[in-house]
């Protein structure tokens, strides 16, 4: 009995697990954040939590969406999905520049969080062109408009969302700095652990999120008699385009014969093939209107507590005359500044080319090549948030002892090292591709199923991997966006906020590379050599620029 509640209802349990374990973290990052961190740190926080809630939940399923409601392949929807990924962060660059310009940062924010709402709404509309196996290409047309909403909306938020976080700590060090350098010193040591904090807030949505999409797709699924499985859309969509090629044939009747619950009977497999389609591919719109009402949610907090919230300030002319070798030093300076921060942005790109392979590479890995017939393939991106909420306090602890010990690492270092971590997660990969003698996952796929569940390796694999990437992360992500904020000039944060996520959105471009090289490369460890040699050549690069950088930020 206690068995089958188990399997009934595995992603349920799984979910009050995981919020019961986040809990705690959650508590602490709101007493931490009150008694060492500007007053405002914990509403754009929340306000971001909301935001990223609502984005994680499409986020998780998306090129997976793409391929089983539309039939195309694992690369057209890799492309769409990086061109998506690429426009959020590319346009926070408008985004940022239209927040300077008005100086209305706050009704920049407002009203991409009303964008994104709309744009979530669209992709919410369960439409099927009368086919679910079919569907017309109109409706395709339709949804990457919708996707396109969305990244106008994140663009008018994300970036200046960031920006109002650096000037509550500019505001916070210059009040330090009429009590003395040393509470200067704190107040500035502070700004690391500020951002980690406000970053552990965006993945407190992210771990809860995942469950969303898989939870809904589910339970429709069960309302028509349908058990779930991940490889069936690929499937039901040869069959009705007439494309099943070698043992796909024979894997579709084993596989619909047991989607069906009570042992019922498939019947005529092109009626089973759009129903399944059509159910499963519902479940999915309607996680949807989730990500709607996070947006929402967002709105209402932000709205309630912008008060307490600056906007950043702009710089102000000095009414004393300044001397021309003043003026002169200081746009050296601002020169100096800016090709610190270009010189980052650079490195940048190739650790989000590298990381956001979670919900390309990684997410076709955990499909086809790992053991998830327990779990839904997307609700194994939970495990990236999960330990940033996880690590960050140990990361905070120590960064915090090194600080009172005058050892402090500066954060252009620890952007070097968490490069060498990304490195290693693909490393770890490339061993275990190799030991198993993974092919390309073309090749991978036209296998029978009893020789696919031979060789598929453990979860563990993804438990590890995502370790790797998500302590890189940490060292990078956060830290990068106190990276900018500290070198930025006064009157060119939103801007600078948004460089630093265009350099996100080059890198993202490219993601769609990682199923192409994972599906065709012969060896599946050529993939993940790919990634491995760009994030240490990075390493390399910022090493070899480290005391430059130092001494520009200091």
């Amino acid at each position: 009995m206690l068995q089958d509640l188990w399997n009934n209802n595995r992603m349920v349990f799984m979910l009050i697990a995981v919020s019961i374990v986040v809990l705690p973290f959650l508590i602490y990052y709101l007493v931490e954040a009150k008694k060492k961190h500007p007053k405002g740190l914990i509403s754009a926080a929340l306000s971001n939590m909301g935001e990223r809630f609502g984005y994680y939940i499409m986020n998780a399923v998306l090129l997976l969406f793409l391929c089983s409601k539309f039939g195309i392949s694992d690369d057209d929807a890799g492309w769409i999905y990086a061109v998506f990924y690429f426009l959020i962060y590319v346009l926070s660059l408008p985004g940022g520049i239209i927040a300077d310009r008005s100086q209305n940062y706050k009704g920049t924010i407002i009203a991409g969080l009303i964008v994104m709402a709309a744009g979530y709404l669209m992709l919410s509309i369960p439409v099927f062109g009368g086919n679910p196996g079919n569907v017309p290409t109109w409706i395709l047309v339709f949804t990457c408009f919708a996707l396109l909403v969305i990244a106008a909306g994140n663009g008018l938020f994300k970036g200046n969302l960031q920006a109002i976080v650096g000037q509550l700590y500019d505001n916070y060090e210059a009040e330090a700095a009429k009590k003395g350098p040393e509470e200067l010193a704190i107040a500035k040591s502070r700004r690391d652990s500020g951002f980690q904090i406000f970053y552990v807030f965006i993945n407190i949505g992210g771990v809860i999120a995942p469950f969303v999409a898989p939870l809904l797709r589910s339970a429709i699924l069960k309302l028509d008699g349908f058990i779930y499985n991940s490889d069936l859309p690929r499937l039901c969509h040869g069959f009705i385009e007439g494309t099943l090629k070698g043992n796909d044939m024979q894997n579709l009747t084993t596989l619909a014969q047991n989607s069906i619950i009570d042992g019922g009977q498939v019947g005529d497999m092109a009626t089973f093939c759009n129903n399944y389609l059509e159910t499963f591919n519902t479940g999915v719109h309607y996680s949807f209107i989730a990500s709607a009402l996070a947006m929402l949610i967002s709105l209402v907090i932000f709205l309630v507590t912008r008060k307490m919230l600056p906007n950043p300030i702009k710089k102000v002319k000095e009414a004393a005359t300044v001397s021309k070798e003043q003026v002169s030093a200081d746009a050296k300076e601002i020169k100096q500044r800016m090709y610190a921060l270009y010189a980052v942005l650079g490195v940048a790109v190739f650790f989000w080319f590298s990381f956001h392979q979670n919900g390309q590479s990684l997410s076709v890995f955990a499909r086809d090549f790992c053991n998830t017939s327990s779990i839904a393939p997307e609700i194994w991106q939970c495990i990236n948030p999960f330990f940033v909420i996880v690590l960050t306090p140990i990361i905070m602890i120590v960064f915090a002892a090194l600080v009172r010990k005058g050892k402090e690492i500066s954060t252009p270092r620890k952007i070097a090292f968490g490069m060498f971590l990304a490195g290693s997660a693909y490393l770890f990969l490339i061993a275990i591709a190799a030991n198993n003698g993974y092919p390309s996952g073309e090749e991978f796929k036209g296998l029978t199923e009893a020789m696919k569940e031979s060789v598929k390796a453990g979860p563990w694999v993804l438990i590890v991997t995502y370790f790797l990437l998500t302590v890189a992360e940490l060292f990078i992500s956060p830290l990068g966006l106190s990276f900018v904020s500290k070198i930025a000039p006064t009157h060119l944060q939103g801007i600078c906020q948004g460089l630093w996520l265009t350099a996100t959105a080059v890198g993202n471009l490219f993601i769609a590379l990682g199923v192409k090289m994972l599906n065709n490369f012969p060896y599946q460890w050529q993939c993940w050599a790919v990634f491995a040699g760009f994030c240490l050549i990075s390493m390399c690069v910022m090493l070899g620029m480290m005391k430059w950088l130092e001494r520009v930020t200091k």
